[in-house]
């Protein structure tokens, strides 16, 4: 793991693996165990775009409070920290993401609080408070990307402000989702996702208050 400034976010240094498949064997290795992958040792594109979007626009967490949803590095949280959010809480179920968020967090000079609980279903993430919410590449996998999708949906119905990054994997569900922004770059984040060039920031829409005239069967 180096210490090295992120391509699309350069003001942003994180604890990064040359080779995160190897990085992986090693960790099951030490542990004798199967672990997650390790997701938090790469700078994921949609990450790189949404950590990007966050610093451009500044006043969109300034001031407010942040949750990061499936942070892995904690790229994204970070962001929102240097940009001046009230408090950023990043959210990652693997307790490996816990410990390189807060390095790079320290690294980077900036406060994130750490909580490792699943929030995408019942009370444990609809109860954690947030003016923001931002995702940064969590819909990279059809089932949890429909998770994820649903969690952000209930948060943006709370009248929350709710921001994701993706490549292109083909999970981001356009009736739900706004474009907001597109970087056109290549070669972002691990080998896997070079194939994709361009990552967008999408915005989620709020979903319409029920028609009361269908709930009185009008």
């Amino acid at each position: 793991m180096h210490l090295r400034p992120v391509d699309l976010v350069p003001e942003i240094r994180l604890y990064l693996a040359e080779d995160p498949t190897l990085l992986w064997a090693r960790l099951e290795a030490a542990a004798g165990q199967r672990l997650l992958a390790p997701f938090w040792a790469s700078a994921w594109p949609g990450g790189q775009a949404l950590a990007r979007y966050v610093l451009d626009n500044p006043a969109l967490v300034a001031g407010r409070r942040v949750l990061d949803i499936a942070s892995g590095s904690g790229l994204v949280a970070i962001a929102a920290a240097r940009a001046g959010a009230a408090s950023v809480v990043a959210n990652d179920i693997d307790p490996y993401a816990s410990v390189a968020i807060e390095a790079n967090a320290r690294a980077n000079g900036v406060p994130v609080t750490c909580l490792s609980d699943d929030l995408l279903d019942g009370e444990a993430g609809d109860g954690v408070d947030a003016d923001v919410i931002l995702a940064g590449d969590g819909l990279y996998e059809e089932t949890l990307a429909a998770r994820v999708l649903a969690f952000l949906s209930r948060r943006a119905a709370r009248g929350e402000l709710v921001l994701a990054g993706d490549p292109g994997r083909g999970h981001a569900v356009s009736g739900l989702l706004e474009r907001v922004a597109v970087y056109e770059e290549s070669a972002l984040g691990p080998a896997e996702d070079h194939q994709n060039s361009q990552t967008a920031v999408f915005r989620m829409r709020r979903p319409a208050p029920p028609d009361p005239r269908r709930s009185a069967g009008l």
